[in-house]
């Protein structure tokens, strides 16, 4: 049953925004790294194969991580948003330009799979230490931090997979369409972050207000955030433990 609590877990909303900076880093530099593996510097020379932060900030998907996460706990805070997208010259990449915009764009949301699904095992390595062996007040938080990173990194991934602009899917379906089709698509670009906060906004206020969101399974077709949370649980769960996993909404 969903948590109807109506409070703002700060401590969690935190946590989730920290995860998500990181996160983002993380991601871009993958894809500054990748367009520099097959041939590309142009990422390097535009100063976005570094972990520092300021150069893959984008303000606009930083708040929408920011709004998410500060939401109540019974709409499940989650850390969606994306960072300022790298943009590797397709001219350059020696596998050829759509093959190459393809894997760079994968980069990056393999990068986040494969670092949440890293991070929930050592979660589940570290929760008898934490919990047992050197427990203490703060170390709850601990592993709970460990478990949110792992999230906001899988939520990252799935989140990306969807085909609007900027995000990676907008750039894996661009690069696999015939030229013709890929013309048109790209017509949606300059509407890529109004579509996003319809969907991510409009879409579960809607759903409040008119009662489709809770309608059971189809309901959360209303809700993504939710969504895309409880898909990121079902795939950090086999590997920290379901107990583990539920220290994501430890109040």
């Amino acid at each position: 049953m969903e948590p109807r609590i109506k409070v703002i877990n700060v401590v969690l909303a935190l946590m989730i925004i920290a995860s998500f900076l990181v996160a983002a880093v993380i991601r871009e530099c993958g894809h500054a790294l990748v367009a520099y593996w097959l041939g590309d510097r142009t990422p390097l020379e535009e100063g976005r194969l570094t972990l520092r932060l300021r150069p893959h900030l984008d303000s606009v998907g930083t708040l929408l991580c920011v709004i998410l996460a500060f939401q109540p706990i019974y709409a499940f805070p989650v850390g969606l948003g994306w960072g300022k997208p790298v943009k590797p010259d397709p001219w350059k990449l020696r596998v050829g330009a759509d093959r190459g915009v393809f894997l760079v764009a994968l980069g990056g949301l393999i990068t986040n799979l494969i670092l949440g699904l890293l991070v929930a095992l050592l979660a589940s390595l570290a929760a008898p230490f934490l919990l047992r062996v050197a427990a203490s007040p703060v170390s709850p938080y601990v592993l709970q931090l460990l478990v949110v990173f792992a999230s906001v990194n899988v939520c990252m991934a799935i989140f990306n997979l969807l085909p609007i602009y900027p995000l990676d899917g907008y750039q894996m379906l661009y690069s696999a369409l015939p030229s013709k089709q890929a013309v048109q698509f790209a017509k949606s670009a300059p509407y890529g972050a109004f579509i996003i906060l319809v969907l991510f906004f409009f879409l579960p206020f809607l759903a409040t207000l008119t009662g489709l969101g809770s309608i059971p399974i189809l309901g959360l077709l209303f809700r993504l955030p939710q969504l895309i949370w409880l898909l990121s649980m079902l795939i950090i769960s086999p590997i920290s433990g379901a107990e583990v996993a539920n220290y994501y909404l430890q109040l």
